[in-house]
């Protein structure tokens, strides 16, 4: 008879911004297994912070604490280097808590787009946010989304922007056009829709706001007729939160910090 596998348990605290931007409580409380609130004043394994501008130095205070992991809801563009290092060093786990990039849909949004986009003929893309969203954090966080699901764009700028929202344009790695368009609207839910079109068929997905668990749709048209991928009942801040424990489980390092470095860049040249 096998001995138990333990399960490992490690705590976490949230800056208020982040707790409330993040859903913290509500996805730690679905994980209580793996993860529970940090006791009186005692070091968290992990620390939340809010990805407002000066959260690279807000994260490396944390890793200098003791931090075990760091969770970044919501980062904005920001040199990331210097807290690569620090986490390197440390051994500290660092993952983003992305508002769309992170849902837990997108590994398949990315093999079926992916998988078309050598044939690919336009990819259309809205994301659409309250009025009152800065019109670039929303375009920073479509683009998050976007990337994740296409790869890198070539000659990607900025048409328009303002109060109502922006248009953006780039390219496929086949030079097909990418259209990107960001729209401030209380009249239709917060979403990333993404649209790709080949000569006989293309994929569509939308993602929803990670705020509960409303499930992403990703659909593949071809020749064959329509076929609606299997649905994940998650949402993307539990997501990150699993991805979390797996690595501090494991004792590896996320490519996240990586990633959003290449990413930051066009963000910070664009906006």
């Amino acid at each position: 008879m096998s001995a138990p596998v333990e399960t490992k348990h490690y705590t976490v605290r949230a800056t208020p911004e982040a707790q409330e931007a993040g859903a913290v409580a509500l996805a730690v409380a679905s994980l209580p297994e793996s993860f529970g609130p940090a006791a009186g004043d005692n070091q968290p394994h992990v620390q939340v912070i809010a990805g407002t501008p000066g959260w690279t130095a807000h994260a490396v205070e944390a890793i200098s604490a003791g931090a075990r992991g760091i969770v970044v809801v919501n980062p904005a563009a920001e040199n990331t280097e210097l807290l690569q290092a620090a986490a390197q060093h440390r051994g500290t786990v660092v993952v983003l808590d992305q508002r769309w990039a992170s849902n837990p849909a997108i590994p398949a949004a990315e093999d079926a787009v992916r998988s078309m986009a050598g044939r690919a003929a336009v990819l259309d893309s809205v994301a659409t946010a309250p009025v009152g969203t800065d019109s670039g954090e929303l375009l920073a966080d479509h683009l998050a989304a976007v990337v994740r699901v296409t790869g890198p764009l070539g000659s990607l700028r900025v048409l328009s922007r303002g109060p109502h929202g922006y248009t953006a344009t780039a390219v496929l790695a086949n030079g097909a056009p990418v259209a990107l368009q960001g729209v401030l609207s209380n009249a239709c839910p917060a979403v990333v829709k993404v649209t790709l079109l080949t000569d006989d068929g293309g994929v569509s997905v939308m993602l929803p706001e990670p705020v509960a668990a409303w499930p992403a749709t990703i659909k593949v048209t071809g020749p064959q007729g329509d076929l609606l991928l299997p649905t994940i009942y998650e949402s993307a801040h539990r997501a990150t939160w699993r991805r979390l424990k797996e690595h501090l489980d494991a004792g590896t390092s996320p490519s996240d910090l990586h990633s959003f470095a290449v990413l930051s860049e066009t963000i910070t040249a664009l906006i």
